[in-house]
């Protein structure tokens, strides 16, 4: 029969793993959609800490109630919000680049719900967050996401207090991630935008006659929208590098 200790003891092993992964779940792409409920999200960190837990050292904690059990709780849920963070950050660059594309092709205007964080989004945002989020999955981006989780802690055991100096810097570093990789994304059709937009400058002040907003406006969307049809293959070999090294500089924030 088993005593209360023991169950007590692997309740405290157990909670390490799931705030974690909990954690993680709660800021990471696919995992935070709102079409991933939260009973769906708990159950499966549930299984999975439940896999895990076997394989870690004991913690070296009595109680999760305890003041270190508390500290404990804090540090495994701050090393699951930065590898979901910095993940996220991704498809961030990717709704950072729709925008960009969208204002200069006048289209900032149509905005519609973003399905991964339900916030409003120019549509060409929107575009670019489902593509990140069929190639994430295309790439088992989630599984490798858990991978990251389980294997962090050969880097941060249980029993590490506090969090490394140098992984809170490398996490803020990595916030330049948004725009530059946003403006990788977006740049080719920036560019040819940005002709068009000069070529019609042109045309205005040779021909002031011209109605530059009944023709400008058209032809600068349906331009765009070609644009974006011809770099689709560059934009998803960007995206799919993008989103790789997100997973990898997530576990390399705390080497």
């Amino acid at each position: 029969m088993l005593s209360f200790d023991t169950i007590l003891a692997s309740m405290t092993l157990f909670a390490a793993p799931f705030l974690r992964l909990s954690a993680m779940m709660a800021v990471a792409p696919v995992f935070s959609a709102a079409g991933f409920n939260v009973r769906t999200r708990a159950l499966f960190a549930v299984l999975i800490a439940a896999l895990v837990a076997p394989s870690l050292p004991a913690p070296p904690v009595d109680s999760l109630l305890s003041g270190a059990g508390v500290l404990m709780g804090i540090r495994e849920i701050g090393v699951g919000l930065v590898l979901g963070f910095i993940v996220q950050m991704a498809f961030g660059a990717a709704v950072f680049a729709g925008q960009a594309i969208s204002m200069t092709m006048g289209l900032g205007f149509a905005m519609a719900v973003d399905p991964q964080n339900g916030v409003q989004v120019p549509v060409i945002s929107q575009l670019y967050v489902i593509l990140a989020t069929l190639l994430f999955l295309a790439l088992d981006g989630h599984l490798l996401l858990i991978a990251a989780v389980v294997e962090s802690y050969q880097l941060i055991p249980i029993g590490v207090a506090g969090l490394p100096v140098s992984s809170l810097s490398a996490v803020v570093a990595l916030g330049t991630m948004v725009f530059a990789g946003g403006i990788l994304l977006a740049l080719p059709a920036l560019t040819a935008l940005l002709l068009i937009n000069v070529a019609f400058g042109i045309v205005t002040r040779t021909a002031p006659q011209l109605n530059i907003f009944a023709v400008g406006f058209p032809v600068t969307i349906l331009a765009g929208l070609f644009i974006m049809f011809l770099v689709m293959p560059g934009f998803i070999e960007a995206l799919t590098q993008l989103i790789g090294s997100s997973l990898q500089r997530g576990v390399g924030a705390f080497g």
